[in-house]
């Protein structure tokens, strides 16, 4: 009989990959207090709003650190009204299978998949990213068994769209000891994310990795509005300060702790027009004003930025810090946007 599924090769355990590159004992202590402050604001004791910004795809080790250094300098400077998680997203979602999936997948994006080069190369990235720059980062959380190669190293969790339902997904979650952010699906039905965010919330008892585990609750999961395509296939925002009323209503009769809420502001609520971002956030930012509820509820944005505007195919002579998945902001506007952001706050 044919088998369909082979297998390649056995993949280090987590544990082996973090002895080879382990955090310098120096950088825990950083690490420690970015986890303090960062579950301050998702606890609402600190009321600094968040930005989750960065690239839609980690797709090389220097531009994306190059990237970072230049935030650096932003957040130094915005430091007591935004707190900045920057995007390093090593594992794409893609909707048909097809195409680039990420540095875990391809650390190089012009040849093959290579899982065990790609392991090593997304801890190697979000370590210098800790050593070089201080900031610990927000990832997507794909594959749940992998959380644990970074676990030592992350700020920040997003569990995607087309993910949001698994159930695997929602009980990791539950277990993890940063804010987890739960987009809704691309289908637009809230009640999906907030299931999972009540999910996530709760304790329970599950297999993961070979283990039974018991997790505890995670009371900092909350809701990413991404907007969502139609039965006709067109994208649609839920980014408005309607679809914000909306929410805030659905959250308190859910009876979710913390309630907390970051806009996307690309993807659906763009349709994928990374220029749009600017105009959105500034939206998110006067529905803020409108409503003082609304103030304490949106507490975040996410938006693609990177150092070139828009995107590109890959290839072997692709420009460097502009994107090969999604289009971004590109790092002038990126720039001048953070500091407008801070001057509204």
């Amino acid at each position: 009989m044919k088998h369909h599924l082979h297998f390649v090769r056995e993949l280090p355990n987590p544990d082996s990959v973090k002895a080879l590159m382990p955090v310098p004992s120096a950088l825990k202590s950083l690490k420690e207090k970015r986890d303090q402050e960062i579950q301050s604001i998702f606890r609402g004791k600190d009321s600094r709003f968040v930005l989750i910004i960065g690239p839609c795809s980690a797709d090389r080790q220097d531009a994306v650190l190059d990237y970072l250094e230049r935030l650096r300098r932003v957040q130094d400077q915005v430091a007591d009204k935004i707190y900045i998680i920057p995007r390093i997203y090593t594992n794409k979602p893609r909707t048909t299978g097809d195409g680039y999936k990420g540095m875990l997948h391809q650390p190089n994006p012009t040849q093959h998949s290579d899982m065990l080069r790609g392991i090593l190369a997304i801890r190697e990235l979000h370590l210098k990213a800790l050593v070089q720059t201080g900031f610990t980062c927000a990832d997507e959380m794909l594959y749940p068994e992998n959380y644990v190669y970074l676990n030592d190293l992350l700020a920040y969790v997003a569990i995607g769209a087309r993910s949001v339902e698994d159930q695997q997904h929602r009980l990791i979650s539950s277990g993890l000891d940063i804010p987890v952010g739960m987009k809704n699906p691309t289908s637009g039905d809230n009640s999906v994310m907030l299931n999972a965010i009540l999910a996530a919330q709760h304790h329970h008892t599950f297999t993961y990795r070979g283990w039974e585990v018991h997790s505890s609750g995670n009371p900092c999961a909350h809701a990413i509005l991404r907007g969502y395509v139609n039965k006709l296939g067109q994208m649609q925002p839920n980014y408005y300060y309607e679809d914000l009323l909306r929410l805030e209503a659905d959250y308190h009769k859910q009876g979710l702790e913390n309630p907390f809420v970051i806009v996307d502001a690309n993807h659906s609520n763009s349709g994928k027009q990374y220029l749009e971002q600017i105009r959105i956030a500034n939206d998110v930012m006067n529905s803020r004003r409108l409503q003082h509820s609304l103030a304490k509820l949106v507490r975040g944005l996410m938006i693609e930025s990177y150092l070139e505007d828009g995107c590109q195919q890959i290839s072997e002579n692709g420009i460097y810090g502009k994107s090969i998945t999604d289009p971004c902001l590109g790092w002038e506007k990126t720039e001048k946007l953070i500091l407008e952001l801070a001057e509204q706050l």
